[in-house]
Protein backbone atom coordinates (compact mmCIF):
# COMPACT_ATOMS: atom_id res chain seq x y z
CA UNK A 1 0.00 0.00 0.00
CA UNK A 2 1.90 3.05 -1.28
CA UNK A 3 1.65 6.37 0.52
CA UNK A 4 1.38 9.42 -1.71
CA UNK A 5 1.73 13.08 -0.80
CA UNK A 6 0.10 16.24 -2.08
CA UNK A 7 1.02 19.82 -1.27
CA UNK A 8 -2.07 21.63 0.00
CA UNK A 9 -2.14 25.42 0.51
CA UNK A 10 -0.78 25.17 4.07
CA UNK A 11 0.64 21.66 4.58
CA UNK A 12 1.81 18.47 2.92
CA UNK A 13 -0.76 15.70 3.22
CA UNK A 14 0.06 12.01 3.00
CA UNK A 15 -2.65 9.59 1.88
CA UNK A 16 -3.31 6.26 0.25
CA UNK A 17 -5.45 5.89 -2.86
CA UNK A 18 -6.44 2.30 -3.56
CA UNK A 19 -8.98 0.58 -5.81
CA UNK A 20 -11.55 1.76 -8.33
CA UNK A 21 -15.24 2.57 -8.32
CA UNK A 22 -17.35 4.81 -6.10
CA UNK A 23 -15.09 6.78 -3.79
CA UNK A 24 -15.03 6.34 -0.03
CA UNK A 25 -12.93 8.38 2.39
CA UNK A 26 -11.64 6.95 5.67
CA UNK A 27 -10.59 9.40 8.38
CA UNK A 28 -8.64 7.99 11.32
CA UNK A 29 -8.79 8.93 15.00
CA UNK A 30 -6.51 10.92 17.29
CA UNK A 31 -2.86 9.78 17.34
CA UNK A 32 -3.63 7.42 14.46
CA UNK A 33 -2.91 7.41 10.73
CA UNK A 34 -4.33 5.79 7.60
CA UNK A 35 -2.73 2.59 8.93
CA UNK A 36 -5.58 2.28 11.45
CA UNK A 37 -7.70 1.27 8.46
CA UNK A 38 -5.26 -1.19 6.85
CA UNK A 39 -7.58 -4.22 6.90
CA UNK A 40 -10.59 -2.17 5.82
CA UNK A 41 -8.66 -0.55 2.95
CA UNK A 42 -7.44 -3.92 1.65
CA UNK A 43 -10.95 -5.35 1.66
CA UNK A 44 -12.99 -2.36 0.48
CA UNK A 45 -10.53 -1.47 -2.32
CA UNK A 46 -11.69 -4.64 -4.09
CA UNK A 47 -14.93 -2.82 -4.97
CA UNK A 48 -14.39 0.88 -4.25
CA UNK A 49 -11.84 3.63 -4.63
CA UNK A 50 -10.57 4.21 -1.10
CA UNK A 51 -8.89 7.47 -0.05
CA UNK A 52 -7.35 7.37 3.43
CA UNK A 53 -5.33 10.45 4.45
CA UNK A 54 -3.09 11.09 7.41
CA UNK A 55 -4.67 14.04 9.21
CA UNK A 56 -2.49 17.10 9.73
CA UNK A 57 0.27 16.46 12.28
CA UNK A 58 -0.41 12.71 12.16
CA UNK A 59 1.37 9.95 10.29
CA UNK A 60 3.41 11.46 7.47
CA UNK A 61 1.36 14.65 7.10
CA UNK A 62 2.89 17.92 8.23
CA UNK A 63 1.42 20.38 10.71
CA UNK A 64 0.47 23.93 9.76
CA UNK A 65 1.40 27.17 11.53
CA UNK A 66 -2.21 28.34 11.56
CA UNK A 67 -4.55 27.54 14.44
CA UNK A 68 -5.98 24.06 13.97
CA UNK A 69 -9.73 23.60 14.31
CA UNK A 70 -12.02 20.72 13.43
CA UNK A 71 -13.29 22.92 10.60
CA UNK A 72 -9.80 23.60 9.20
CA UNK A 73 -9.11 19.84 9.28
CA UNK A 74 -12.30 19.36 7.24
CA UNK A 75 -10.98 21.99 4.81
CA UNK A 76 -7.81 19.89 4.43
CA UNK A 77 -9.94 16.98 3.23
CA UNK A 78 -11.84 19.25 0.83
CA UNK A 79 -8.53 20.48 -0.65
CA UNK A 80 -7.30 16.91 -1.02
CA UNK A 81 -10.46 15.78 -2.83
CA UNK A 82 -10.39 18.86 -5.08
CA UNK A 83 -6.75 18.14 -5.99
CA UNK A 84 -7.76 14.57 -6.87
CA UNK A 85 -10.77 15.81 -8.89
CA UNK A 86 -13.19 13.85 -6.74
CA UNK A 87 -16.68 15.36 -6.53
CA UNK A 88 -18.70 12.85 -4.47
CA UNK A 89 -17.72 10.51 -1.64
CA UNK A 90 -19.09 8.49 1.24
CA UNK A 91 -17.07 9.42 4.33
CA UNK A 92 -16.29 7.26 7.36
CA UNK A 93 -14.78 9.01 10.38
CA UNK A 94 -13.33 7.24 13.40
CA UNK A 95 -13.40 9.25 16.66
CA UNK A 96 -11.57 12.53 15.79
CA UNK A 97 -12.22 11.58 12.16
CA UNK A 98 -15.92 11.55 12.98
CA UNK A 99 -15.79 15.11 14.31
CA UNK A 100 -14.11 16.13 11.06
CA UNK A 101 -16.70 14.23 9.04
CA UNK A 102 -19.49 16.20 10.75
CA UNK A 103 -17.72 19.50 10.05
CA UNK A 104 -17.26 18.41 6.43
CA UNK A 105 -20.98 17.55 6.19
CA UNK A 106 -21.84 20.99 7.58
CA UNK A 107 -19.60 22.85 5.10
CA UNK A 108 -19.60 20.60 2.02
CA UNK A 109 -22.77 18.53 2.15
CA UNK A 110 -23.03 18.58 -1.65
CA UNK A 111 -19.87 16.44 -1.84
CA UNK A 112 -21.31 13.62 0.29
CA UNK A 113 -23.44 10.67 -0.72
CA UNK A 114 -23.60 9.59 2.92
CA UNK A 115 -21.41 9.54 6.00
CA UNK A 116 -20.60 7.40 9.01
CA UNK A 117 -19.37 8.07 12.53
CA UNK A 118 -17.35 5.13 13.88
CA UNK A 119 -16.91 5.32 17.67
CA UNK A 120 -17.57 9.05 17.54
CA UNK A 121 -20.24 11.53 18.58
CA UNK A 122 -21.96 14.69 17.39
CA UNK A 123 -22.01 16.00 20.97
CA UNK A 124 -19.37 18.45 22.27
CA UNK A 125 -16.87 17.70 25.02
CA UNK A 126 -18.20 17.73 28.56
CA UNK A 127 -16.40 19.92 31.08
CA UNK A 128 -14.74 16.79 32.44
CA UNK A 129 -13.58 15.78 28.95
CA UNK A 130 -12.17 19.28 28.37
CA UNK A 131 -10.12 18.97 31.55
CA UNK A 132 -8.84 15.62 30.27
CA UNK A 133 -7.75 17.27 26.99
CA UNK A 134 -5.83 19.91 28.94
CA UNK A 135 -4.13 17.26 31.07
CA UNK A 136 -3.08 15.43 27.91
CA UNK A 137 -1.71 18.64 26.41
CA UNK A 138 0.41 19.08 29.54
CA UNK A 139 1.43 15.41 29.34
CA UNK A 140 2.79 15.92 25.81
CA UNK A 141 4.55 19.16 26.74
CA UNK A 142 6.18 17.60 29.82
CA UNK A 143 6.89 14.03 28.75
CA UNK A 144 6.52 13.81 24.96
CA UNK A 145 4.32 11.88 22.56
CA UNK A 146 5.32 8.40 23.77
CA UNK A 147 3.96 9.18 27.22
CA UNK A 148 0.60 10.27 25.78
CA UNK A 149 0.30 7.28 23.46
CA UNK A 150 1.20 4.77 26.19
CA UNK A 151 -1.44 6.36 28.42
CA UNK A 152 -4.11 6.62 25.72
CA UNK A 153 -4.07 3.53 23.53
CA UNK A 154 -4.89 0.81 26.11
CA UNK A 155 -7.98 2.82 27.14
CA UNK A 156 -9.28 2.61 23.56
CA UNK A 157 -9.60 -1.18 23.62
CA UNK A 158 -12.08 -3.11 25.76
CA UNK A 159 -10.54 -4.45 28.95
CA UNK A 160 -10.72 -7.98 27.58
CA UNK A 161 -9.13 -7.04 24.25
CA UNK A 162 -6.20 -5.20 25.88
CA UNK A 163 -5.05 -8.68 26.95
CA UNK A 164 -6.43 -10.86 24.15
CA UNK A 165 -5.37 -8.53 21.32
CA UNK A 166 -2.14 -7.29 22.87
CA UNK A 167 -0.39 -7.34 19.47
CA UNK A 168 -3.01 -4.96 18.03
CA UNK A 169 -2.55 -2.64 21.01
CA UNK A 170 1.18 -2.52 20.26
CA UNK A 171 0.53 -1.87 16.55
CA UNK A 172 -1.74 1.06 17.48
CA UNK A 173 0.94 2.41 19.83
CA UNK A 174 3.61 2.26 17.11
CA UNK A 175 1.30 4.23 14.80
CA UNK A 176 0.69 6.76 17.58
CA UNK A 177 4.39 7.35 18.25
CA UNK A 178 4.73 8.85 14.75
CA UNK A 179 2.30 11.67 15.63
CA UNK A 180 4.15 14.97 15.99
CA UNK A 181 3.85 16.54 19.47
CA UNK A 182 2.62 19.74 17.81
CA UNK A 183 0.02 17.77 15.85
CA UNK A 184 -1.25 16.03 18.99
CA UNK A 185 -1.52 19.29 20.93
CA UNK A 186 -3.28 21.04 18.04
CA UNK A 187 -5.78 18.18 17.69
CA UNK A 188 -6.46 18.12 21.45
CA UNK A 189 -7.21 21.86 21.37
CA UNK A 190 -9.46 21.40 18.33
CA UNK A 191 -11.40 18.54 19.93
CA UNK A 192 -11.81 20.48 23.18
CA UNK A 193 -13.28 23.49 21.38
CA UNK A 194 -15.50 21.71 18.86
CA UNK A 195 -19.18 22.73 18.78
CA UNK A 196 -22.31 20.67 19.32
CA UNK A 197 -23.30 19.26 15.92
CA UNK A 198 -26.17 17.05 17.00
CA UNK A 199 -28.66 19.26 15.14
CA UNK A 200 -26.78 18.41 11.94
CA UNK A 201 -27.35 14.71 12.60
CA UNK A 202 -31.01 15.36 13.35
CA UNK A 203 -31.59 17.49 10.24
CA UNK A 204 -29.41 16.04 7.48
CA UNK A 205 -31.17 14.32 4.60
CA UNK A 206 -28.07 12.22 3.89
CA UNK A 207 -27.88 8.53 4.82
CA UNK A 208 -25.97 8.18 8.10
CA UNK A 209 -24.36 5.21 9.84
CA UNK A 210 -23.51 5.36 13.55
CA UNK A 211 -21.22 2.58 14.78
CA UNK A 212 -20.63 2.12 18.50
CA UNK A 213 -18.67 -0.36 20.58
CA UNK A 214 -20.61 -1.85 23.48
CA UNK A 215 -17.42 -1.86 25.58
CA UNK A 216 -16.33 1.66 24.56
CA UNK A 217 -15.25 3.63 27.64
CA UNK A 218 -14.48 6.75 25.57
CA UNK A 219 -17.76 7.22 23.66
CA UNK A 220 -20.66 5.49 25.47
CA UNK A 221 -23.61 4.21 23.44
CA UNK A 222 -25.92 7.08 24.41
CA UNK A 223 -23.39 9.62 23.09
CA UNK A 224 -22.74 7.66 19.89
CA UNK A 225 -26.48 7.27 19.26
CA UNK A 226 -27.40 10.88 20.01
CA UNK A 227 -29.93 11.15 17.17
CA UNK A 228 -32.58 8.79 15.86
CA UNK A 229 -34.43 9.06 12.55
CA UNK A 230 -35.37 6.99 9.52
CA UNK A 231 -32.22 7.81 7.57
CA UNK A 232 -29.85 6.94 10.45
CA UNK A 233 -28.62 3.37 10.94
CA UNK A 234 -27.39 2.59 14.46
CA UNK A 235 -25.13 -0.43 14.86
CA UNK A 236 -23.51 -1.78 18.02
CA UNK A 237 -20.41 -3.99 17.85
CA UNK A 238 -20.83 -6.14 20.93
CA UNK A 239 -17.21 -7.21 21.47
CA UNK A 240 -15.47 -3.92 20.77
CA UNK A 241 -14.35 -0.87 22.67
CA UNK A 242 -13.28 2.22 20.71
CA UNK A 243 -11.16 0.37 18.12
CA UNK A 244 -13.34 -2.06 16.18
CA UNK A 245 -11.01 -1.78 13.17
CA UNK A 246 -8.63 -3.90 15.29
CA UNK A 247 -10.98 -5.54 17.77
CA UNK A 248 -13.61 -6.82 15.30
CA UNK A 249 -12.28 -5.91 11.83
CA UNK A 250 -14.45 -8.31 9.84
CA UNK A 251 -17.65 -7.18 11.53
CA UNK A 252 -16.78 -3.54 10.90
CA UNK A 253 -16.08 -4.29 7.22
CA UNK A 254 -19.44 -6.07 6.95
CA UNK A 255 -21.26 -3.05 8.44
CA UNK A 256 -19.42 -0.63 6.16
CA UNK A 257 -20.24 -2.71 3.08
CA UNK A 258 -23.91 -2.94 4.06
CA UNK A 259 -24.07 0.85 4.44
CA UNK A 260 -22.35 1.45 1.12
CA UNK A 261 -24.85 -0.84 -0.63
CA UNK A 262 -27.77 0.99 0.98
CA UNK A 263 -27.35 4.28 -0.91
Amino acid sequence: MDTKTLLLPNLEMAYVDEGEGKTIVLLHGFCGSHKYWTKQIEELAKDYRVIAPDLRGHGKSTITNETTTIESMADDIKWLLDKLNIEKVTMFGHSLGGYITLAFAEKYEEMLEGFALVHSTALPDSEEAKKGRMLNIERVKRNGIHSLVDHLIPKLFSAKNVEEKAKAVEVAKEIGYVTSPEGAIAALEAMKDRPDRNSLLENTSLPVLLVAGKEDSVIPLENAFSATKETIIQYTIEKAGHMSMYEEPDELIHVMRSFLRSH
